[in-house]
Parts: structure tokens; C-alpha cells; sequence
């Protein structure tokens, strides 16, 4: 099984920077970095496609991280607009006012009695749920979305932390995928930053980004809401995946390292009640206390 560039040069961080000795494509032939590569990828706990941890997974074994629409060129679903928007919580942070959106994969949950759908971006510049009544094409959807879950069960717990109600601007526009020409693709895309609402939020992803693995969202909270760490296995023994950030090189692409970004598992439990597992990036978050 083949792992991408960008997948092998975070796991080779990952296994410098807890002492290990990874080979590096530079300094290895082409048949023991394909080795490196093969060995990388495994059966995990969330999904049958993992790296570094067996909760670091595909959000699917096949195809992408959206839900497919008819035209495999465009993963937007057309809108009515005027529903609302809510955050993980259910909370109502704004109007939907775009005629698509795309959704990630897996992801439905149920707000005031109505069935709603994960999407990627909306009119709160950031990711939010919306009524699966106001996607065009509902039925078609719903047999499409499927059900994905990140899990947690038998993992002990670490420390409690708060989103906060801040962020590192000098981390924002750094890119967490290697040589990446996406507009996004950002550190910034796992902070908590202020949305049209006025108000701070962030994504808690299904995986790290940097391994070709996508980083896709599947819940949305705003800044305070706690999550509760939690002791996930590695391939290296810590708790926690880094990957490496970058900057424009003097070609003007994305290839010089510059730090690295800490991801941390865990879950929240969302005012609902509902459990929400998944990575956060460390950086989005202050240590804190009673966590549920």
C-alpha cells in the first residue's frame, strides 16, 4: 500500500522528533522508502486506513471525505437559503445565505427534533450544521451520507483543556500539507478564529492533516467549550501527532519548514449530550478544568 510524499515526510517528523530514525526520501533508496511507506498504513480503530495511530484514519476505506453528489466534478449540494446554522452545541450562530455547500462524509446529528448534515463551509465563514431539509435533492442525500463516528471507549484520560478565545496569528496562513497550491490547507483551518458572527470557533477533525489523509472536519465548537483529552496509542508511545508547517519557499512554494502544529485526541461532550470524539490541534486549545 502506497503512502503519498506528504504522509511520509510527517511520519518521518513524527519519529524524528520522538527520537526514532525514520529514513527521509533523501537519504533512502527508493525501494526502503516504499518499505517505510507499506509499513506505515494499517486496520485501525476508526477505519481500516491508518497512520502513526489507529485513530488517525480515512474517514472512509474508499473515496473521498464528502458526500458525493451526481457529478463527481463538484461535491457542492444546492441550498435553500434562510435555515439556520448551528455550531456542535446546536446553537444557532447564523442565517445560511449560500445556495451550495459540500458535506463531509458520515456526519449527521439531530437539532430540535430536525435531522441535520455537516457542512464544510457556510455563510458563518466556518464549518456548521444545516437541516438535511434544506439540501435540494434530500432523499438522494440521505442515502448517500452514511455514518462515521470517531471512537474512544477504553481510553484513559489526560488533561482537560478549553478552546480558546484566541489564536497565533503567526501560524494562520502556514500550510499543513507539503508544496500545497490549495487555498486552504492551512494551519489556520484547525484554530479557533473569529466568524462572521463575531465569535471565536474550531473544527474538531476525524484526522491529522499532513498525511494525505484530508484532516476533514465532523463537528464545529466555539471557544470555551471544554475537551477532554485523551491517552490515544502511537506508533512512537506520546499521546499526540505533530506535523511539520511550512512556508514559501524562495520559489514562492510551500517547502521550508517552519515549527510544527500538535494534535492532540480527545472528545467534547456537546451541550445535547452527545459525545464527540476526535483530534484538536493543541494550539486551539488552554489547559483547564472540569471537564464532563
Amino acid at each position: 500500500m502506497r503512502i503519498p510524499l506528504p504522509a511520509f515526510i510527517a511520519a518521518t517528523l513524527v519519529a524524528s522528533a520522538c527520537g526514532g530514525e525514520a529514513p527521509s526520501p533523501a537519504d533512502s533508496s527508493p525501494a526502503e522508502a516504499l518499505a517505510s511507506r507499506e509499513q506505515a498504513a494499517f486496520s485501525g480503530v476508526n477505519g481500516t486506513y491508518c497512520l502513526v495511530s489507529p485513530y488517525n484514519c480515512k474517514l472512509q476505506a474508499s473515496g473521498g471525505n464528502r458526500v458525493p453528489t451526481n457529478a463527481p466534478e463538484d461535491d457542492n449540494w444546492g441550498l435553500v437559503t434562510g435555515v439556520p446554522i448551528r455550531d456542535g452545541h446546536g446553537t444557532v450562530v447564523g442565517t445560511n445565505t449560500r445556495t451550495s455547500a459540500a458535506f463531509n462524509y458520515g456526519q449527521t446529528r439531530t437539532f430540535a427534533g430536525e435531522k441535520h448534515a455537516f457542512a464544510v463551509s457556510t455563510s458563518n465563514s466556518s464549518a456548521g450544521w444545516l437541516p438535511i431539509s434544506s439540501i435540494l435533492g434530500s432523499t438522494s442525500f440521505e442515502q448517500k451520507v452514511g455514518h462515521v463516528s470517531a471512537l474512544g471507549a477504553g481510553l484513559g484520560n489526560l488533561g482537560c483543556y478549553a478552546v480558546r478565545d484566541w489564536h497565533d496569528t503567526t501560524l494562520e496562513f502556514k500550510k499543513v500539507v507539503y508544496d500545497s497550491t490549495a487555498t486552504h490547507e492551512r494551519a489556520g483551518d484547525y484554530l479557533p478564529l473569529v466568524r462572521a458572527n463575531g465569535l471565536r470557533s474550531v473544527n474538531l477533525v476525524f484526522n491529522v492533516p499532513g498525511f494525505a489523509l484530508g484532516g476533514p472536519a465532523v463537528d464545529h465548537f466555539p471557544a470555551g467549550t471544554k475537551f477532554q483529552r485523551l491517552d490515544v496509542p502511537t506508533e512512537h508511545g506520546v499521546p499526540s501527532i505533530d506535523i511539520p508547517l511550512w512556508v514559501q519557499d524562495s520559489a514562492g512554494r510551500y517547502r521550508q519548514q517552519s515549527g510544527t502544529m500538535k494534535f492532540l485526541y480527545g472528545y467534547v461532550i456537546a451541550a445535547t449530550g452527545t459525545k464527540r470524539n476526535g483530534w484538536m490541534a493543541h494550539d486551539a486549545l488552554q489547559v483547564s478544568s472540569g471537564c464532563p
